[in-house]
C-alpha cells in the first residue's frame, strides 16, 4: 500500500502509532458528535496504526522498528517530565509578581484588555477555574465580557451572575437561544469596551502574567494589531504538559496548521472592522478570525511565554484528533476562502496528518527558470561503478521535471573533462570562470549570463526525487513577499540533511547557521510537522534554492568574502533584511551526496569571523532568530533536535 515517495502517510501514520501530543489545531468548542463518528475514527487510527507497522517493518526490518519506536516512547517521556520540570522552575514567585506589580507603576499606558468568554454547558469546577484566572491577574485593568450560550444547566448562570456581583470588571449576557461558539463571542464582544480583545474557553486557564505580558508588549509596540503567545495543556489534577512553542509570525507556516492559536489578543477594532466572528465556520471561528486579521494588518507580534493553559478534558479538542474531526473540514474552508481573497488563489489539499493542510496556488505564468549549477564534473565511486555528478544531476532534471520551461547553465573552473561537456552538450551552457574556486562568485557569474526571470541555485551533487519540485517551489516564489524558496534534501541512506536553516547562538556568543534535524531519519516529522509543510526560517541552503533575478541583484547577490561557507545564509539574511520572508517546502524533494564535490568540509575561521561582525548585532536587535523559539537554546528535550551545519 505504502511506495517510498507516500513520505506523508509514513509520517503521520508514525505519529499516530506513538500518539504523540501536538499542539492542538483550533480552539476548544463544544461540539455534538455520535458515538458513532468518534468509535470509526478510533478504528481509522488503529487501522493507520497496522499499516504502519506493515510498512516500516517491511521497509527497515524488525530491528529498525523496534529501536524507532523505543526512541519516540523514551524522547516523550523525557520530553514531558523535563517540561514539568521546567514549569516548576520557572512559575512565577510571590517575588516575581511584585516585582511585575512594581513595573505596572512605570507604565505610560495602560490599555484595557477584554477577556472575551463564550460558555456552554461547562462542568461548574472547570468554569470557575477560568474565572478565577481572569481575577487573579497580575494586571488590574481586564474587563470580562462572559456570554452564556443557553446553557441547559440553570447553575452556570446563576454562578456568572454571583461573579458579575462580586466584581464590576466582569459582565454578563445570557442568551436565550443556543447560537454555538461564533454567536456566543460575538454576543460577549458587544460588551468589549477596552481597546483590546483577548479569547479564553470556559474550560481553560491564563497564566497568572497573561495579560500583564499583553499590556507590556503594547507600551513597547503600540502598534501592535494581533498578539499570540506560547501555551501548553493542563490536566484535571493541575499537572502541566505538551508546551507549544511557537515561531514569531509566520503566514506560510500558518496557511497550513492555526498554529497561533492560545493566547491571542486582537485590536477590537479591527476585529469589528473584519465582521468579528462567523458562524458558518465553527470550529474553526479562530482560524477564519486570523487569516482575515492578517490580510489587513502586518502588526503581528509574538510573545514566546506560556500564558495559556488548555485543559485535557473529553469534551476538549485538546483531548485528541477524536474530539475535532470535524473542525479540520472547517479549517480548511476557511483557507479555501481566503485562497478565493487572494491575488494568489488556489486549492487547499488535506494532507493525512489531521488539521494540516497543504495551500497550492495556482501559477498565474510560467517563467522561464535558469538553474545555476556550478560544478567541477567530479565523479565518484558507488556499488554500481563510477557516477559523475553533474551527469547525473542533469539527467534527473531532464527526466523527471514537469515542469519544461527552463535552461541549465553550469559554472566550472575548466575543470569538467571534454567527454562529459560532449555529452551533455545539447542540455546546458557553459560559463568558464578562470579564479579559484569561490561558490559566491560561481554563483554570481552564472546569474549574470541567465535568460531567466526566476533563478534556481543548486548543486551538482543533487538528484531529483519529485517530478513536480518546480511547480512546489514557483507557486512560492511568484508571491512578491517572498525571498529565497528552499527544499528539502535527504541523503543517499534517506537522512534529513536540510529541512530548513536557523540561527543560534555557539559557545562564543556568536551566531551559527544550524540544519534543524540534520542526520534523523527522514520520517522525522519534526516539530509541529515542520519538517513536512511549508515553513519560514531566516535562511534556507543554496544546494538547492530558488528566487527571483530581480531580488538576487537588489540584495547584491553572493558576497565572495564568503567562498565556500554561509554565503548562503548570509544571501538569505539579506532578501529578510530587505523585507522579504524565506520559505522552505517539503513538496521538492532532492537526494543531496553533501558537499561530494567538495574535499574540504571545515568551516574557515575567517568566514565565521566576517559572518559574526556582519550580522551578530543585527540578530541580537531581532531578539535572536525569529523562527526558532528561545527556549530550544535551554537544553529542554521538546521535540526538537539542531545539529550544526
Amino acid at each position: 500500500m505504502f511506495s517510498r515517495q507516500n513520505v506523508h502517510g509514513k509520517q503521520t501514520l508514525l505519529h499516530h502509532l506513538l500518539n504523540i501530543k501536538r499542539r492542538e489545531a483550533f480552539p476548544a468548542v463544544v461540539i455534538d458528535s455520535s458515538q458513532v463518528s468518534i468509535t470509526l475514527m478510533n478504528s481509522k487510527i488503529l487501522i493507520d496504526k497496522i499499516q504502519y507497522f506493515s510498512w516500516i517493518f517491511q521497509e527497515k526490518g524488525l530491528i529498525f522498528t523496534v529501536s524507532l519506536l523505543a526512541k519516540k516512547i523514551l524522547k516523550k517521556i523525557n520530553g514531558q517530565l523535563t517540561y514539568q520540570k521546567w514549569w516548576q522552575e520557572n512559575r512565577l514567585s510571590p517575588t516575581d509578581i511584585r516585582h511585575h506589580q512594581a513595573e505596572l507603576k512605570t507604565w505610560q499606558y495602560l490599555p484595557q484588555i477584554s477577556v472575551v468568554l463564550p460558555v456552554y454547558d461547562v462542568d461548574i469546577l472547570w468554569l470557575r477555574k477560568a474565572i478565577d484566572s481572569v481575577v487573579s491577574q497580575i494586571y488590574p485593568h481586564w474587563q470580562l465580557c462572559i456570554a452564556d450560550d443557553a446553557s441547559p444547566n440553570p447553575e452556570i448562570a446563576r454562578v456568572l451572575k454571583r461573579y458579575q456581583q462580586q466584581d464590576s470588571r466582569i459582565q454578563v449576557i445570557i442568551r436565550t437561544k443556543n447560537g454555538n461558539i461564533s454567536a456566543a463571542s460575538n454576543s460577549a464582544l458587544t460588551l468589549a469596551t477596552g481597546e483590546y480583545i483577548c479569547l479564553l474557553d470556559n474550560d481553560d486557564e491564563l497564566a497568572v502574567n497573561a495579560l500583564f505580558e499583553v499590556a507590556k508588549l503594547i507600551n513597547q509596540y503600540p502598534e501592535a494589531d494581533y498578539i499570540y503567545s506560547d501555551e501548553d495543556h493542563i490536566d484535571t489534577r493541575g499537572n502541566h504538559c505538551d508546551p507549544a512553542f511557537k515561531p514569531q509570525w509566520s503566514p506560510d507556516f500558518f496557511h497550513t496548521q492555526m498554529y497561533t492559536c492560545h493566547l491571542s489578543t486582537f485590536r477590537t477594532q479591527l476585529v469589528k472592522e473584519v465582521g468579528g466572528f462567523r458562524s458558518k465556520f465553527d470550529g474553526a471561528q479562530d482560524y477564519d478570525l486570523v487569516l482575515r486579521i492578517s490580510e489587513k494588518t502586518q502588526n503581528i507580534f509574538h510573545i514566546p511565554k506560556v500564558l495559556y493553559h488548555w485543559r485535557n478534558l473529553n469534551t476538549s479538542s485538546a483531548s485528541g484528533e477524536t474530539g475535532k474531526s470535524w473542525a479540520f473540514k472547517v479549517g480548511e474552508k476557511a483557507l479555501e476562502e481566503m485562497l478565493k481573497r487572494s491575488d494568489y488563489p488556489g486549492s487547499v489539499e488535506e494532507t493525512t496528518m489531521a488539521g494540516v493542510f497543504r495551500v497550492r496556488r495556482h501559477l498565474l505564468s510560467r517563467p522561464l527558470v535558469s538553474i545555476i549549477i556550478p560544478s567541477a564534473g567530479k565523479c565518484i565511486q558507488t556499488d554500481e561503478g563510477d557516477i559523475c555528478l553533474l551527469e547525473q544531476c542533469i539527467h534527473s532534471i531532464v527526466q523527471k521535471s514537469t515542469y519544461s520551461n527552463f535552461e541549465i547553465v553550469v559554472v566550472d573552473g575548466y575543470d569538467i573533462a571534454e567527454p562529459i561537456i560532449s555529452r551533455l552538450q545539447d542540455t546546458f551552457r557553459l560559463v568558464r570562470d578562470h579564479h579559484p574556486f569561490n561558490y559566491a562568485r560561481r554563483i554570481n557569474l552564472g546569474t549574470e549570463k541567465a535568460q531567466g526571470e526566476i533563478l534556481l541555485l543548486l548543486n551538482d551533487d543533487t538528484q531529483i526525487l519529485t517530478a513536480d519540485w518546480l511547480e512546489s517551489m514557483l507557486e512560492l516564489t511568484q508571491q512578491p513577499e517572498i525571498g529565497a524558496v528552499g527544499a528539502k534534501l535527504l541523503s543517499s541512506d534517506d537522512r534529513i540533511q536540510h529541512t530548513g536553516v536557523v540561527l543560534i547562538n555557539d559557545p562564543l556568543g556568536n551566531f551559527c547557521p544550524s540544519h534543524v534535524f540534520w542526520g534523523e531519519d527522514s520520517s522525522e516529522v519534526g516539530y509541529s510537522f515542520s519538517n513536512v509543510v511549508n515553513r519560514n526560517y531566516l535562511a534556507v541552503t543554496a544546494a538547492c534554492l530558488m528566487v527571483r533575478k530581480a531580488y538576487f541583484f537588489q540584495v547584491g547577490g553572493m558576497d565572495i568574502a564568503f567562498p565556500l561557507n554561509f554565503n548562503d545564509v548570509d544571501f538569505c539574511l539579506k532578501l529578510f533584511r530587505a523585507g522579504y520572508r524565506n520559505v522552505f517546502t517539503p513538496y521538492a524533494q532532492l537526494n543531496h551526496y553533501g558537499s561530494a564535490s567538495r574535499s574540504d568540509k571545515q568551516v574557515g575561521r575567517e568566514e565565521q569571523e566576517i559572518f559574526a561582525k556582519r550580522w551578530n548585532d543585527y540578530l541580537e536587535n531581532l531578539g535572536g532568530d525569529p523562527y526558532y523559539h528561545p527556549n530550544f537554546g535551554a537544553n529542554l528535550n521538546f521535540q526538537l533536535t539542531s545539529y550544526p551545519s
